[in-house]
């Protein structure tokens, strides 16, 4: 996908070869940052055209299609700014970046009304943020699970918005992440290279879905080994984690599908070890935490790199499972 021409009140986008044989609405939310169901709300609408004409959501796109994404302004929003405090980490006219709490999550959904990040973010930027996440999602780029901490960039206007969305498209964001797995890893290093989709049975849950009959998306992890240790009669191994991709509950899927889950994590298998009985109090959710990210920022043009670090309790875990052996 590449973009041809920036107007006022639209964005004009040109199919490329690689992405010749999408689906409308697929490369939409792709390029726009969107979600599949926001996107085909907006081909509904007549918002996002293909060639100058209205089309079908399904259409599968050529090579040298023209697509035309109508740019609102933010809709007003019944998501009400709460005054939540924030662990700012830099913030400028583009974008913000934010080091994300265990707890606390992203955007308002099902169960979570309120008390998210999106709530934080209306008080703290005001009309300040980018529109093309609808009303529910302002300005969020890329997310990060409710048990998760760390680092996630929130972009304040839509070129901003695009220009990130791209990127992150385009696996030209650097994401890495710190975490706890249960059992000894045997190499040093390694990729999983795995799709994820839905799960068949547990709709709440992702997986490693291998049949072609499936929905599922490509989804690699580079990880690292930083450490390993026995304690309570339970082996842990502390992972520098890479994502070139980015799918839903992407670290702790492809952990689990390798026979060694977040340590815990009892959404894929990561709880019930001896250790977690005897150190409740050291447990906050899955041990994972985004504490490096980069980016090519969308007004200089320079990669911008940033840094957290883990949340007192997580840091007391690693400390307590591996002692001076880290990296």
């Amino acid at each position: 996908m590449q973009r041809i021409e920036a107007e006022a009140e639209a964005m004009i986008l040109s199919v490329s070869t690689e992405d010749a044989g999408k689906r409308l609405d697929q490369l939409a939310a792709e390029a726009g940052g969107l979600t599949r169901s926001a996107a085909t709300r907006l081909i509904e609408s007549g918002d996002i055209t293909v060639n100058g004409k209205k089309a079908a959501k399904n259409l599968r796109l050529r090579a040298g299609d023209e697509i035309s994404i109508l740019l609102h302004e933010p809709e007003a929003s019944e998501v009400l700014p709460q005054n939540i405090p924030l662990d700012v980490v830099y913030e400028d006219e583009d974008l913000i970046v934010i080091n994300k709490p265990i707890g606390m999550v992203v955007h308002p959904a099902a169960g979570n009304p309120d008390g998210t990040l999106v709530n934080a973010l209306l008080y703290h930027c005001g009309d300040s943020l980018s529109g093309i996440g609808g009303v529910i999602r302002p300005g969020i780029v890329h997310r990060i699970d409710k048990e998760t901490s760390g680092l996630l960039v929130v972009a304040k206007h839509d070129e901003a918005h695009l220009f990130l969305a791209e990127q992150l498209k385009g696996h030209r964001i650097n994401r890495i992440y710190t975490a706890v797995a249960v059992g000894n890893f045997k190499e040093d290093e390694g990729t999983v290279d795995a799709p994820i989709g839905r799960h068949p049975v547990d709709r709440k849950k992702m997986a490693v879905i291998r049949n072609p009959e499936l929905s599922a998306r490509e989804a690699v992890t580079h990880w690292k080994v930083l450490a390993r240790a026995v304690a309570d009669g339970n082996a842990f191994t502390l992972l520098r984690c890479e994502l070139e991709t980015g799918r839903t509950h992407q670290i702790r899927v492809h952990c689990a599908s390798i026979g060694h889950p977040l340590l815990g994590d009892p959404i894929y298998g990561g709880n019930g070890t001896r250790f977690e009985a005897k150190h409740k109090s050291l447990i906050e959710g899955q041990a994972l935490h985004a504490g490096e990210l980069s980016f090519i920022h969308p007004r200089t043009k320079e990669q911008v790199c940033f840094t957290a670090p883990m949340p007192m309790g997580m840091q007391k875990l690693v400390d307590t499972l591996f002692g001076e052996n880290k990296e």
